[in-house]
C-alpha cells in the first residue's frame, strides 16, 4: 500500500501516528483537532480504552465535537478477565467512526488495542484503504505503533520520556495527566 494515496474525491489522504511511551499523544491528537476544526474540516475524534468523564480533554472535546466525540472505553486493559469487555467496547467504538464521514477521524489510543490483540489490522483496513471514502486523514494514537502501522503512516512522531516527575514520587495531575 503506498503511504500517500488519495481518497475516491481525488484529496490527499494522509495518516499520522503519535506513538511512544512519553507524554504527549492525546494532546497532540487534540490539538490536530482543533487546527482541523479551525481549517474548516469536520472532525470525529473516540478515545479507546478510557472511560468518559474522567479527563480533562474529554470536556473540551465535547464541546468543540458534540456527537462527533466519544471515550468508549472501559478502562485500561489489565488483565484477561475483563477481554471480552474490552473487545466489544472497542468494536462498538470503532463501527460508530465507521459510521462516520468526516474530513479527520482521530483514534486516540487505538494502538494499544492492537498491541493487547483487542482489534487487529482487519479492523482498521476500511480506514486505512479509505474504503467508500470513509475520511480525507486518520490519526491513531498509542504507546507501541505496530511496525505495519508505521510502515502504512505518512508521518510517525515517537513520544519518548527523558525525564518525568513520576519517576520523583509525584501522582497523577488533573489537568497534566488526566
Amino acid at each position: 500500500m503506498s503511504a500517500l494515496r488519495r481518497q475516491n474525491s481525488g484529496r490527499l489522504a494522509l495518516i499520522l501516528v503519535y506513538t511512544g511511551e512519553g507524554k504527549g499523544k492525546t494532546s497532540a491528537c487534540a490539538g490536530q483537532a482543533i487546527r482541523a476544526l479551525g481549517a474548516g474540516l469536520s472532525v470525529v475524534f473516540a478515545q479507546f480504552m478510557k472511560r468518559d468523564g474522567v479527563a480533562g480533554e474529554q470536556f473540551i472535546l465535547k464541546r468543540l465535537l458534540g456527537d462527533d466525540f466519544r471515550a468508549g472505553g472501559i478502562g485500561f486493559f489489565r488483565d484477561e478477565n475483563s477481554r471480552e469487555k474490552q473487545t466489544l467496547s472497542a468494536r462498538l467504538l470503532l463501527d460508530w467512526v465507521l459510521e462516520k464521514r468526516r474530513d479527520l477521524v482521530i483514534l486516540d489510543e487505538f494502538l494499544r488495542t492492537l498491541e493487547r490483540r483487542l482489534l487487529s489490522r482487519e479492523d482498521i483496513e476500511p480506514l486505512l484503504e479509505r474504503k467508500g471514502d470513509v475520511a480525507a486523514h486518520l490519526v491513531l494514537s498509542g504507546a507501541r505503533a505496530p511496525d505495519w502501522v508505521r510502515k502504512t503512516a505518512d508521518l510517525v512522531t515517537e513520544m519518548r520520556a527523558e525525564k518525568h516527575y513520576y519517576r520523583n514520587g509525584v501522582a497523577a495531575l488533573p489537568g497534566l495527566e488526566f
